[in-house]
């Protein structure tokens, strides 16, 4: 039976000399494998709706195992993100992010309008350091991980002046701060924007413009924090990290 539905590529595995087996994540079925046969030829139809980060409308042949790709409409190719090798880095780390941390199969209208907002934003040209610091935030519910960012982690207090610790899971007020002798001392700003990054409507994002010192405390404290709870190893996050290494060489 053939069903539409409207997705995002995340990846894809090249399978025998001409097909592709496609990983999309949509807002009706969450992610599912899709075989696009013939779609590594040039002239083929499927060619450019199986490129990643394209968001388009699929028709699939639904089965138990993989389904078959049969049409896409592409909505947008994401252009900029695939011209652009910072762009193509960060959304890379976005859909590989994706992928590791949603189940099959699962639908989630919400975490699909997240994805699509990220790197809609960034093809439109906002800072996609940021939108990754912010998509981050919002995956760790996903992880089922619930950081404590309204009050402090050991004592329950909503004033004073915070820190972050990664055994507490959270933030730590200033009396607390001898519980963890390695809690990340970081700036209220920095404390402020995580709180913002985790608890806000993405759909609302205007201009952000955030000091360097400030984005190098989120990078710590949010890959500390993933590094201690996730379980995760991405491959694209670690490319990203040299990447950002190398561009500073540079300056």
């Amino acid at each position: 039976m053939l069903e539409k539905c409207e997705g995002i590529v995340l990846k894809t595995t090249n399978y025998g000399e001409t097909n592709k087996v496609v990983t999309l994540y949509t807002r009706e079925w969450g992610k599912v494998g899709v075989m696009a046969r013939g779609a590594r030829k040039a002239n083929s139809r499927l060619s450019a709706v199986t490129q990643p980060f394209t968001y388009g409308y699929y028709l699939v042949q639904k089965s138990i195992g993989l389904g078959l790709m049969q049409q896409g409409e592409m909505i947008t190719s994401m252009r900029s993100l695939k011209e652009d090798i910072f762009l193509t880095a960060y959304a890379s780390f976005i859909v590989e992010l994706t992928d590791k941390c949603v189940d099959e199969k699962k639908p989630n209208p919400y975490q699909f309008e997240l994805l699509y907002q990220t790197l809609q934003y960034m093809n439109e040209g906002y800072d996609a350091e940021v939108l990754a610091f912010i998509y981050e935030m919002k995956m760790v519910n996903v992880l089922g991980l619930y950081p404590i960012l309204d009050k402090c982690s050991v004592c329950g207090a909503v004033d004073g002046h915070f820190s972050f610790s990664i055994r507490e899971g959270g933030l730590i007020c200033h009396r607390c701060t001898d519980k963890d002798p390695y809690h990340f001392k970081i700036s209220q700003a920095t404390i402020k924007l995580l709180r913002v990054f985790y608890y806000f409507d993405l759909a609302r994002l205007g201009n952000i413009s955030i000091k360097p010192e400030t984005k190098k405390e989120l990078n710590m404290i949010i890959s500390a924090y993933y590094e201690e709870y996730s379980g995760l190893f991405l491959k694209t996050k670690k490319f990203l990290n040299s990447l950002k290494d190398f561009g500073k060489q540079l300056e």
